[in-house]
């Protein structure tokens, strides 16, 4: 419960709530509030469950987790409980990127409720990137040639579904497949699914329910961390050639219907 009393206070102070106005909001008085803040009392468990409900944040996270390095009350959750932890500014108020290293990407998915896992994430900083939050994470594999096994994606936090760019490249988190990078094309009318596709066509594309979705991370640039040899040039212009001919081939194809 060390947590709890600091949890309390900051996401309210969010919200943008004065203790009195959270209080009428919960049904209960302000003195009972300021009880829990100031740590003088703990919740009962069944008001616990309503500020957990209140705030759109599980109980786990409420009582287990430092929250008071979210700085955005729209990030507070991204579905099925978990929380982004928005990205770190330096001294200069300059925006950094945390890297997902290989070795720990595994604990990603643990680790996203975790401000500690996040926080001791190495930082970089690329000064051309656009406007939102990003992270770069790892790839590994041959499935979306010409991007290298061992290289990371620079991706943008997309905060809903809806907006999805149909046939685009992101980083998908998954429930069981963990962290992929895949051309995602919008199946949810027809099936509650996104169609996962590789660039490589030796793998199958799969479908992968909505609601197993964790987050979307739309691409912005991919940092390669090996020297592409004299025959890797050649295969790889071939292979974005035959990529983007394919692409215009099929419009071609479609508009002649």
């Amino acid at each position: 419960m060390q947590y709890l009393a600091n949890n309390i206070k900051h996401l309210r102070n969010l919200k943008e709530q004065t203790q009195e106005q959270f209080a009428q909001n919960l049904n209960v008085s302000r003195s009972r509030i300021s009880s829990y803040e100031e740590n003088r009392a703990i919740p009962p468990i069944d008001f616990l469950a309503e500020i957990s409900n209140y705030f759109a944040i599980s109980i786990d996270m409420l009582v287990k987790n430092d929250l008071t390095k979210i700085k955005d009350a729209a990030l507070l959750k991204i579905g099925n409980d978990r929380l982004l932890f928005p990205i770190t500014i330096n001294e200069d108020d300059e925006e950094m990127i945390e890297l997902v290293p290989i070795e720990a990407s595994a604990g990603y998915l643990r680790g996203y409720s975790d401000p500690e896992y996040i926080e001791h994430l190495s930082k970089i900083k690329l000064p051309f990137l656009p406007t939102g939050t990003h992270r770069a994470f790892p790839i590994k594999g041959d499935s979306m040639l010409p991007v290298k096994s061992g290289s990371y994606i620079v991706a943008k936090f997309i905060e809903s579904i809806s907006q999805l760019k149909n046939g685009k490249t992101y980083i998908v988190i998954t429930l069981n497949d963990g962290i992929v990078y895949k051309r995602v094309f919008d199946k949810i009318e027809e099936h509650n699914m996104l169609l996962l596709v590789s660039d490589n066509k030796k793998y199958d594309p799969y479908y992968v329910p909505t609601n197993e979705i964790l987050e979307l991370w739309e691409f912005t640039c991919s940092i390669n961390t090996q020297e592409y040899d004299e025959h890797e040039l050649k295969i790889s212009s071939i292979a974005t050639m035959l990529n983007q001919l394919g692409v215009e081939l099929k419009a071609l194809e479609k508009s002649l219907r």
